[in-house]
């Protein structure tokens, strides 16, 4: 099993702003616990959601809960479960324990978690291959996202089994391999770290030989004081430069008040977008509501700013 020190609990304060717990849902049935899903090196919990009658074929999205979160406090809230009813695809949803990091951050500043082969992200791997097994799902659209060190993990995922993931999305997230200890983690939230995309990208292209590289979606609010809003930045710098792209936008659109940008490849082809939303801090934005445009329930760093990140991010991949 693994330890982390008790100073891990400083982390979430940084990364979520407060070390309050939400109250787990008494209603999420919805998810079934998977057991047995691998030798689980990181010593994670899996939870997955299959909708009623979905068939084999059907895509795959992986969801990382944020710091002090659970499977059950991103599951419905930022509108992944509906999106997956609507759409036709399995959802799984990866769960820290305390025993790993007290606040139940994903590891994702510690080198024996992000590498490939070994700790968390080999679990998460794990987690897929279990899905893909059971489920019969296309293994060629398989999706990672996250929030916060949920957003940060999405990034070791995508950095780590590119093969694996056909696109993924990072929330308030941070650049892959931006620390590689506890001490760096904080720095790399805020103030932020500035590098060069080339530094980044070398970062990514050092942690694997990948036969493809994944599209990302980067979504981050101007007011987030806890990941630093720069991160936006050094994020679309790093998968640019991992796409040969270059960091200037080649289309820019307004978005009920947000900001949404797409860089292309020298194919022509959106492989990265960044999504800035004025004004909002530290969470995944939702939009409630029944409309087509609209999904989540405001919870904490869930916030309701008329904008559902969920639906924006699956379009983006090609599955809804």
């Amino acid at each position: 099993m693994k330890l982390r020190p008790v100073v891990s609990t400083l982390l979430t304060a940084v990364l979520m702003g407060a070390l309050t717990v939400p109250a787990t849902r008494a209603d999420a049935a919805s998810l079934q616990e998977i057991a047995g899903f691998g030798s689980n090196p990181g010593n994670l919990r899996m939870f997955r959601y299959a909708p009623p009658g979905l068939e084999a074929g059907r895509p795959v999205v992986v969801a990382l809960h944020g710091c002090t979160q659970s499977a059950t406090a991103y599951d419905d809230e930022p509108g992944w479960v509906a999106l997956a009813e609507r759409e036709g695809f399995a959802l799984v949803l990866p769960e820290q324990q305390s025993a790993n990091n007290s606040s139940k951050c994903f590891n994702w500043f510690e080198q024996s978690d992000t590498a490939r082969g070994s700790g968390e992200a080999l679990s998460i791997k794990q987690m897929v291959d279990r899905t893909l097994s059971d489920l019969g799902s296309d293994a060629g659209r398989v999706f990672v996202t996250g929030l916060s060190a949920g957003g940060a993990m999405a990034a070791v995922m995508l950095a780590s089994y590119p093969e694996v993931f056909a696109g993924g999305a990072i929330v308030a997230g941070l650049p892959y391999r931006c620390a590689t200890s506890l001490m760096q983690a904080f720095s790399c939230q805020n103030p932020g770290v500035d590098l060069t995309p080339k530094q980044w990208g070398d970062k990514v292209r050092a942690a694997t030989t990948p036969t493809r590289w994944p599209k990302v979606s980067i979504w981050h609010g101007t007011a987030d004081y806890t990941v630093a809003y720069r991160n936006l930045t050094e994020l679309m710098e790093q998968w640019t430069d991992v796409h040969s792209a270059d960091q200037v936008a080649d289309a820019s659109e307004t978005v009920n008040g947000a900001t949404h940008r797409t860089y292309s490849d020298g194919a022509g082809t959106a492989v990265v977008e960044t999504w800035s939303i004025p004004g909002m801090g530290h969470g995944q934005p939702v939009d409630p509501g029944t409309g087509a445009d609209q999904c989540g329930v405001p919870a904490p760093y869930i916030l309701d700013v008329n904008l559902c990140a969920a639906i924006h991010i699956a379009r983006f991949w090609g599955i809804a």
